[in-house]
């Protein structure tokens, strides 16, 4: 694995994200406070785009169903939104499965996230 360049940490406020390529990965990169995170842009539910999802602290909310995922380590912080039925089948169906996270490191300015 290797490091690539991500962007630059001026591009990116507080409290944002965005997604980026690196060595063909969907890759979302956001900033919290001084803190960098990366992990995958899809839900490994059923592949929701993360970046169109909602970030309060470190924790992304997927737009499609709700799961939620803390970007610090990837955990698992609700697998699916709303409980009874539908959401037993959808976890019966789909186990909870946490985020792959990547290492993220600044180097004169520059984001780089190993891959």
């Amino acid at each position: 694995m290797a490091y690539v360049s991500a962007g630059e940490v001026g591009q990116l406020a507080d409290g944002t994200m965005k997604e980026v390529m690196a060595n063909d990965h969907e890759i979302l990169l956001a900033r919290v406070g001084d803190s960098l995170y990366a992990v995958d842009s899809r839900c490994p539910h059923m592949g929701g785009k993360l970046t169109e999802g909602r970030l309060e602290g470190t924790i992304i909310t997927c737009p499609r169903h709700g799961s939620r995922f803390d970007l610090a380590d990837g955990s698992v912080v609700r697998w699916l939104q709303g409980s009874g039925l539908l959401s037993r089948i959808g976890t019966t169906l789909k186990s909870p499965r946490p985020l792959k996270t990547y290492n993220v490191k600044v180097e004169g300015g520059e984001i780089l996230v190993e891959v």
